[in-house]
């Protein structure tokens, strides 16, 4: 016997279906991203909701993986509460089990047709939507392929006295047993990082007979315990709190459902036994050509019955997780760090929905920033302030950083695989980066005419001064509202926007034709009068910039 030849093909089979996967999941998210991140942004804190939620989003993206990294974007970026997410994690974990129900179907005759038809789309196909539906379905070609290789190079260990012997190590007659069956299923998930593609694994080791069916559904929850570790791994090296505490409520759920169901593990494998002969299959251990054919539904079901009733328990006692998580997760570190730049990891790029999430995060506190600054500078224009007006530098210095590393952000994003709208969406989100940073630039010029006018000694009249605050604040306004908008957005938006940009240019008009008006009657001089409509114009620009953003807002939103 070939042993090299077996571990090969065996590996060279997971390997086909775990690039099926990947592939399958990246052509759905690409597909329906859109709509999933609709739905994510508008869940609601109810958690029965929240978990038919994430049961159906990881129905579509075919990953609780690629669901929980797009739930902890969502949560550092603020959108989502923890509750909300906790809620959507524990849906996810039924919905990925669609996966294994899929694989225990007996497909493989399809796998062939399946590549022939995805190869064609994905590569000859002129339309960008036909290349992801050809992912979708190449992906599906190669995880059953896959299957099949797995299968084919299992096959001559059978009936080997040493492999069977190294097979039964793995017996779930005690509990010693029971905890090396998921302490290996945790290793193995962790390692291929897919609990799907070790599940996958696991029904062909038990349908090749070398696996029995008490050991396989203990190995199966060590791969829901695995696949924890992926969210993990995404919050390495963020001082995010929201995203540790996501990842960690996603690992305190699997581990303490896999502890209950280990309590009652007999009477759980009798259970799943019960339920899958009443739903029509046969025997567990009936066999054709010395292939156990059935035990892979019975497998998938026990899959998706363990995370059923780990999701129903946990659903009733949601706020004792959530207390649980916020005990053991690292406390809000409050930054006393006033020019903190955005900060961004690798682990969200493969995940543009998450990404894209954590940049608008990004983009609003950024936003904020200019807001705070901007009312700030603003006082000046009553009372000199140099506290206030030496700061100009460093706030803009700290805007043009932060433009840079959004921006390259967003340029790695999109140099990966991202689909129309989203591409749309990093264009808009470029645009209002930039937008903010020429705020920064006008609050840096009215602060540089402030700071002039107060060395010479010039006095504006009590209109003019009255002038520019009326302008200042409809700006401060204007993009208080936008911050406000860009959270959540509100019906009639953008007509809002329109009429306050129009407001703002009108302001411009009558304070210019006012101030021509004192400059004949003698109440102003010129030199002030220049300082005060380079005022004007610069807040006036502040309102095109803002509404500039607002179009931004709304193409996205």
């Amino acid at each position: 016997m070939n042993i090299t030849g077996i571990i090969i093909q065996t590996l060279g089979g997971l390997g086909l279906f775990i690039l099926g996967m990947k592939m399958m999941t990246e052509g759905l998210q690409a597909t329906a991203g859109q709509k999933i991140r609709r739905i994510l942004e508008a869940i609601s804190s109810n958690r029965f909701m929240g978990c038919a939620t994430g049961a159906g989003v990881t129905a579509m993206v075919q990953s609780s993986s690629a669901t929980t990294v797009m739930l902890i974007g969502f949560a550092s970026a603020g959108i989502m509460s923890l509750e909300q997410t906790v809620g959507v994690i524990i849906g996810a974990n039924v919905g990925t089990t669609i996966t294994g129900q899929m694989i225990a179907f007996e497909l493989t005759a399809a796998a062939l047709p399946a590549i022939a038809l995805g190869v064609g789309l994905k590569y000859f196909s002129k339309k960008r939507n036909y290349r992801y539906i050809g992912d979708i379905i190449l992906g599906f070609g190669l995880l059953f392929y896959g299957m099949t290789v797995m299968k084919n190079g299992l096959a001559p260990i059978k009936t080997d006295p040493q492999f069977i012997e190294f097979f039964t190590t793995f017996s779930t007659d005690s509990i010693c047993g029971i905890l090396l069956c998921v302490f290996m299923g945790t290793v193995l998930t962790v390692a291929v990082q897919s609990s799907s593609a070790t599940v996958g694994l696991t029904m062909t080791l038990a349908s090749s007979g070398l696996l029995g069916y008490p050991t396989a559904l203990a190995l199966v929850l060590g791969e829901n315990i695995g696949t924890t570790v992926t969210a993990q791994l995404s919050t390495i090296g963020s001082n995010n709190t929201e995203a540790h505490r996501t990842a960690n409520a996603h690992t305190i759920f699997n581990v303490m459902g896999v502890g209950i169901i280990l309590l009652i593990f007999p009477w759980f494998v009798d259970v799943v036994e019960i339920i899958t002969l009443k739903l029509g299959a046969g025997a567990v251990n009936h066999t054709v050509n010395n292939e156990y054919v059935n035990v892979s539904r019975y497998i998938a079901n026990g899959h998706t019955i363990f995370n059923v009733i780990n999701a129903m328990v946990f659903l009733i006692f949601l706020p004792r997780l959530i207390q649980l998580t916020l005990l053991i997760s690292p406390k809000p570190f409050k930054s006393q760090e006033r020019y903190r730049l955005p900060e961004f990891d690798s682990s969200f790029i493969d995940s543009p929905i998450g990404a894209l999430a954590k940049v608008k995060g990004e983009i609003i506190k950024t936003m904020v920033f200019a807001h705070m600054n901007l009312k700030k500078t603003s006082t000046c224009l009553r009372v000199r302030d140099d506290d206030i007006l030496g700061e100009r530098d460093a706030i803009e210095d700290h805007l043009d950083d932060s433009q840079k590393v959004i921006i390259k952000y967003l340029t790695s994003i999109y140099q990966g695989e991202v689909n129309e709208p989203e591409a749309k969406e990093i264009s808009e989100l470029m645009r209002i980066t930039n937008n903010i940073e020429r705020l920064g630039d006008s609050m840096e010029n009215v602060s540089k005419i402030l700071e002039r006018i107060y060395d010479n000694k010039f006095e504006f009249s009590e209109k003019a001064k009255q002038d520019l605050v009326d302008i200042s604040e409809q700006v401060d306004i204007f993009l208080g509202f936008i911050i406000d908008e860009f959270q959540e957005k509100t019906e009639g938006f953008y007509q809002k926007a329109l009429a306050m940009e129009d407001l703002i240019d009108q302001m411009r008009e009558n304070m210019r034709y006012q101030h021509i008006e004192r400059l004949r009657a003698g109440e102003c001089s010129v030199d002030v009068g220049v300082f005060f409509i380079a005022l004007v114009s610069n807040y006036e620009k502040m309102g095109d910039y803002c509404y500039n953003i607002a179009t931004g807002v709304n193409r996205i939103i």
